[in-house]
């Protein structure tokens, strides 16, 4: 692949607040004094009015939010993907899904490429937790340009949006002006039949990547990128699964929870197919640099590329 630039999808979450705050005075941001972290302070320096720190209390944070929605605001709630999944999960479930509130939980810090932060900072249960929640939006964005069109897209969606983004800065291989965006479709990058990789968040450059080395090998995988974890586009999906005869899901994720079983309940129902999972085996994290990580988690295009070729042997 050629080189691209690199850019965070949290400081994607921190522009693109400013510019609906430009384009709407109804957006509100509120955060649980992170953010430095979030980059919902480059909000905060434009519309310092419209900015709440709300301390290191999450479930709190949530349920100002829950209130300030029903004045005719949209409030953006933001934090670790860990304290706005986790911490705050009964605040989210009672006080925002229950009663179908408009709004929207930016979680940055997703996944295990929170790196020297560790264990009890890599969220990787947030989609699990949040596509448990009835009538809950959950995207997972894969470069700067998707997320700013996430970001955008969930304060036209009418009711309550999870959105994910990472502290790592990835590649921008999206074309801002050739881009278009809607919840609940996914994307097909490349051509092929021989295997589908359906991929996530920062996985899809990495299943692009390994599409280009399968590529080398004669094999030829069709790339899918899903932002919409739910509501799943089903039939880009079935489609896939029916053209390529093999599925692989990738995920920065347990495998317990998110896109994986989430393609895999859709396929058993409507077209059985086998499938592979790579994601997050049933472990915590641990402590190291971003990249190493990945690597160790097997969250990589090399082991895109292992999984396919075992795979397409079965």
């Amino acid at each position: 692949m050629k080189e691209m630039k690199k850019i965070a999808t949290r400081d994607s979450y921190g522009n693109a607040l400013v510019e609906l705050g430009k384009a709407h005075e109804n957006v509100v941001v509120l955060d649980a004094d992170l953010a430095n972290a979030t980059k919902t302070g480059t909000f905060k320096k434009a519309f310092p009015e419209r900015h709440f720190n709300c301390g290191i209390a999450e479930a709190n944070m949530v349920t100002v939010a829950a209130g300030l929605s029903t004045m005719g605001l949209v409030p953006f709630a933001s934090s670790f993907a860990m304290f706005a999944a986790g911490r705050a999960f009964e605040q989210v479930r009672n006080s925002i899904g229950y009663p179908h509130l408009n709004v929207k939980i930016g979680a940055t810090h997703g996944g295990i490429s929170v790196g020297e932060d560790g264990a009890s900072h890599q969220c990787c249960e947030d989609f699990a937790l949040m596509r448990s929640i009835p009538g809950m939006v959950v995207l997972s964005p894969s470069d700067d340009v998707e997320a700013k069109a996430a970001v955008k897209a969930a304060y036209e969606w009418d009711g309550p949006v999870y959105i994910r983004f990472g502290r790592l800065a990835v590649p921008v291989y999206h074309e801002e002006e050739n881009f278009s965006f809607q919840i609940g479709k996914g994307e097909q990058l490349t051509q092929g039949d021989d295997v589908a990789i359906i991929a996530t968040g920062l996985m899809v450059y990495e299943a692009l990547v390994a599409a280009e080395l399968l590529q080398a090998q004669g094999i030829h995988a069709r790339v899918i990128n899903i932002c919409t974890i739910k509501p799943l586009d089903e039939e880009l999906v079935l489609q896939a699964a029916k053209e390529c005869g093999k599925v692989i899901t990738c995920e920065e994720h347990s495998v317990i929870g998110g896109l994986g079983e989430a393609v895999a309940a859709v396929l058993s129902e409507k077209c059985p197919t086998p499938l592979r999972r790579i994601g997050v085996n049933d472990v915590f994290g641990h402590s190291g640099p971003a990249a190493a990580l990945l690597k160790d988690f097997g969250l990589s295009a090399e082991h895109i590329v292992e999984v396919a070729q075992a795979f397409l042997k079965d």
